[in-house]
């Protein structure tokens, strides 16, 4: 089979939503510039960059009462910090519950049951009890091609590990196990990883 994107499918379910899996999951904590706060998961993220560390995620979506954006990006507007929260099996409901179109005077964190703490590098809240997350500060906002598609580029600027997920000096994926999105409403836990060295490595 072969489509244009531009002319459609023609099959029940958009196909684009699933090539591209998994996906990590991106659990975005923001702090708006009147002390409100947000929490909401992207999966069109990544890291993108070692040196300095720098990670990415995407919007694509919009509600009445954020001018044509989400809460996310209109807080990151403000302040110009987000924090990155891993996902973990344990916390995967919490997760989902994040993600409906909530009104922007709604707290995720206390509307999912999660204890929040103060980052260290930036003023906004982390998930305490994810495995690692990740403090940013914005380097790009870039407009995307389409309605409301917002790309988000930041620098990580502190990085918390839960000691649970240290093994050996390793961040160890099997203590937390780490959720994926693979399309439509299909998730995956990343519960049996491999080592595979490249050529030429030893």
């Amino acid at each position: 089979m072969f489509y244009r994107p531009a002319d459609g499918h023609g099959l029940p379910h958009n196909p684009f939503n699933a090539l591209v899996s998994p996906r990590p999951i991106g659990w975005i904590s923001t702090g708006g510039a009147d002390g409100s706060e947000n929490l909401a998961p992207y999966s069109f993220f990544n890291a993108v960059a070692y040196v300095p560390p720098q990670v990415m995620f995407a919007s694509t979506g919009a509600k009445p009462d954020r001018d044509n954006t989400k809460d996310s990006i209109a807080n990151i507007r403000e302040t110009g910090v987000f924090c990155v929260n891993v996902v973990s099996k344990t916390l995967l409901h919490a997760m989902n519950t994040t993600s409906g179109p909530w009104p922007k005077e709604v707290d995720e964190f206390s509307m999912a049951g999660l204890e929040r703490t103060d980052c260290d590098t930036i003023a906004c809240s982390r998930v305490t009890a994810a495995p690692a997350s990740l403090e940013c500060r914005v380097t790009q906002i870039i407009p995307l091609k389409g309605k409301a598609n917002t790309l988000v580029l930041g620098e990580v600027t502190g990085i918390h590990l839960h000691p649970d997920c240290l093994i050996d000096g390793r961040f160890a994926y099997e203590t937390f196990t780490p959720v994926g999105r693979l399309g439509y409403r299909d998730y995956a836990y990343v519960d049996d990883p491999f080592e595979l060295s490249r050529p030429g490595e030893s």
